[in-house]
């Protein structure tokens, strides 16, 4: 199994993603889900923003990150992540997908 590429607090990766997740979460959300295959970018989005189905949704695009990325860890883990940094942690998914079209699925081997 993998690991992360990016850490949790590597928020400045990619100063584009951080600023649009700092002032409009709701669109990284969708852009992740809709990457992971989760759902719809519009509808995944609008739902981040309603809590706690908010926090499950994007725990859940953590964990379907980390079946793509072939990373390990478990379902507890990426929602204590989605509750208590969310934003590192929409930013940290949405550089691993960055290279993974919509819907996509890459495995790191």
């Amino acid at each position: 199994m993998g690991e992360w590429q990016h850490g949790l607090f590597g928020c400045f990766g990619n100063i584009g993603v951080c600023i649009i997740t700092y002032f409009a979460p709701c669109i990284t959300a969708g852009r992740n889900a809709e990457k992971a295959g989760v759902g719809g970018c519009c509808i995944c989005g609008i739902v981040s923003m309603i809590q706690p189905i908010g926090m499950y949704f994007v725990a859940r695009t953590r964990q379907k990150t980390r079946e793509l990325r072939g990373i390990e860890g478990s379902f507890v883990m990426d929602c204590v992540w989605s509750w208590i940094c969310p934003f590192c942690s929409l930013v940290q998914v949405a550089q691993e997908l960055e290279d993974v079209p919509a819907g996509g699925a890459m495995v790191r081997e």
